[in-house]
């Protein structure tokens, strides 16, 4: 590892740490699913054999999985609160479990619901499946909303995912909307718990309704507003490292937006063959007045495509979001461990960040660090250390284990430690930062597979 030490102090600034309130969100997801659970039961009375028995069930799968559609939905909608206090990778896998859970819910319902119905008219379940779906009123509609929703669940499963673009499993992934849309008349007409039942109705509309306005309001309006407002252009790119390039962004009260160190937008570059799909990129720099920068690497088709655009080009964005901020900070001292283009948010969080900070820069050879000029000159301006793990002369990986991490931080475990960089390099040194005896609160990532 090679370390840089500047020579000028920084004046200390107070450090802060803001309670999330992922618990609180929690509770009152849990809290509607028992409502649900309870509306069932106070509708429902005895359950008399077989068939009463799996339509029960069928039943209970099938209002818990429309309830899990809208808070997938909710959670889709980027609401500031989840997105910036909860943090978006938490928000991701709240989003990934509630779709796992859909998915089963779904085809749970269909299943026990069939054989339900099968076994009380004694009719097979071929039979009994073709008349349900041709038959019973918003049936077809219902059925269509059923394949989109499994489509959707088949493509976000990451074997799939991993062999598949970022931009098809995006627009795939659009259809949530449709499928929900599809199946709500279907709940209504056909849920037992919702005919003759006024109140049970009016919040099942409060719930669909309400979801729909965060969509409307955050996912439209909002960056709409945005866009229409600070006329975001691309200012200029610059080749930092092999594959990798910055692109400067110009825009007018730029300032208005609060974007922060360690934050990122969802950006929509209006050029040939990019204004297809919006790509969540952190923030490389501090905002500066009427400029944002952001460091890409290439790794598809959407990312390669970034160092082509040219000075002048429309950009749409969205945000600022994430919690990688400096209010996740405990304490005085902090480290930053980067890999890769994860050095992107650390690389603001290293020139804002209050107190005695080091940053650690994981990459193969010095080719490979990009920003490295711009990182030993904050370094030197602040008194701060940078250090470099990079493979040796024969492709040797550098040893970061908790004995070395331990050996080369002193008094690691009062550290807060900021942690980016690809999944499997995430995962490893996690585990190390805890064997080390970092707690886990001190650990601060986002990371949208840990």
């Amino acid at each position: 590892m090679t370390t840089v030490d500047a020579r000028r102090a920084v004046v200390p600034l107070p450090v802060t740490g803001r309670r999330s309130p992922a618990g609180a969100v929690l509770v009152l997801l849990w809290a509607g699913a028992a409502a649900v659970i309870a509306l069932w039961w106070t509708d429902t009375g005895a359950v008399v054999g077989t068939a009463g028995g799996l339509t029960g069930a069928g039943r209970i799968a099938g209002l818990l999985c429309g309830y899990a559609c809208a808070v997938l939905v909710g959670l889709m909608a980027r609401v500031p609160l989840l997105e910036t206090r909860i943090g978006s990778d938490r928000v991701a896998r709240w989003h990934a479990m509630a779709g796992r859970y859909t998915v089963c819910l779904l085809v749970a319902h269909i299943v026990l619901i069939l054989a339900g119905y099968a076994a009380q008219d004694r009719a097979s379940l071929r039979h009994e499946t073709v008349t349900v779906v041709l038959d019973y009123p918003e049936m077809l509609k219902a059925t269509a909303g059923t394949v989109m929703l499994l489509a959707v669940g088949v493509t976000s499963a990451r074997a799939v995912r991993r062999r598949t673009g970022y931009e098809f499993w995006y627009h795939v992934h659009l259809l949530t909307y449709a499928a929900v849309f599809l199946a709500f008349g279907h709940q209504l007409t056909l849920g037992e718990q919702f005919s003759g039942g006024p109140a049970a109705t009016a919040a099942w509309y409060a719930l669909y309704l309400g979801v729909a306005a965060l969509v409307l309001w955050f996912r439209i309006l909002t960056p709409v507003r945005l866009n229409l407002r600070h006329r975001l252009r691309v200012d200029s790119v610059h080749r930092e490292a092999p594959g990798v390039y910055s692109v400067v962004v110009r825009g007018r009260h730029l300032e208005e937006l609060g974007a922060r160190p360690g934050q990122f937008f969802r950006w929509r570059f209006l050029a040939e063959g990019l204004g297809r799909t919006s790509t969540p990129y952190s923030l490389s720099a501090p905002p500066r007045p009427g400029l944002l920068r952001i460091t890409v690497k290439a790794l598809g088709g959407h990312s390669a495509a970034v160092s082509r655009l040219r000075p002048g080009t429309r950009v749409w964005a969205e945000g600022p979001y994430g919690s990688l901020t400096a209010d996740r900070a405990t304490g005085r001292h902090t480290l930053l461990i980067a890999a890769g283009v994860g050095i992107t948010p650390l690389r603001a969080l290293f020139e804002t960040l209050p107190g005695e900070v080091t940053l650690l820069y994981r990459a193969r050879s010095v080719e490979d660090l990009a920003l490295g000029g711009e990182l030993e000159a904050i370094a030197r301006h602040r008194a701060a250390r940078v250090r470099y793990a990079l493979n040796g002369p024969h492709g040797e990986r550098p040893d970061l284990s908790a004995e070395s991490l331990r050996a080369a931080f002193p008094g690691l475990s009062g550290h807060d430690v900021y942690l980016c960089g690809p999944h499997g390099f995430a995962r490893d040194v996690y585990r190390a930062l805890r064997a080390a005896g970092v707690p886990d609160r001190r650990i601060h990532h986002e990371s949208f597979e840990l």
